[in-house]
């Protein structure tokens, strides 16, 4: 059960969300539809190597990485993409590519999007591509303690 970590430890924490089951989809924005939560509130996980450190980032589902204003931002000349190969591994207990944006849960720091840190509540993949979470964006900050960034497009 790939969602289990996670309410675990919202549970431990006394955190409030909902989970959303639905019909598998694969993008972002496809779960965001099937699950009818706006593209800017469902937060989507990309993972980036920094120097040679992975990390995450968390995003709108309706925005994109500018990854050249990133390195910018981190003043890091090697930053890329991770291949699903690289980061495969440190998510045993996810599907590929529903990841949800607990990078500490991970061993990873986490930087979010100025613009998803605007948002009262954020939805998300659950480790499956066919549940979802939904919470407080104030829970989320206040138990993964993401930086804030504006790195994607407007």
């Amino acid at each position: 059960m790939p969602a289990a970590k996670v309410k675990e430890f919202l549970d431990s924490h006394r955190v409030k969300y909902v989970s959303l089951q639905h019909s598998p989809a694969f993008t972002a924005a496809e779960v965001a539809q099937s699950t009818h939560v706006s593209g800017r509130d469902f937060a989507k996980t990309v993972i980036v190597v920094i120097e040679d450190e992975m990390v995450m980032l968390v995003l709108p589902a309706s925005r994109r990485v500018l990854l050249n204003d990133l390195r910018e931002m981190l003043d890091s000349t090697h930053l890329r993409l991770a291949t699903e190969a690289e980061f495969r591994d440190r998510f045993p207990d996810c599907e590929l590519g529903a990841m949800p944006p607990f990078g500490n849960l991970y061993d990873m720091r986490v930087y979010v999007s100025a613009l998803l840190a605007e948002e009262k509540e954020i939805a998300f993949n659950a480790g499956t591509h066919t549940e979802v979470i939904k919470m407080s964006y104030a829970d989320f900050d206040r138990l993964v303690k993401p930086v804030v960034l504006d790195f994607i497009t407007t």
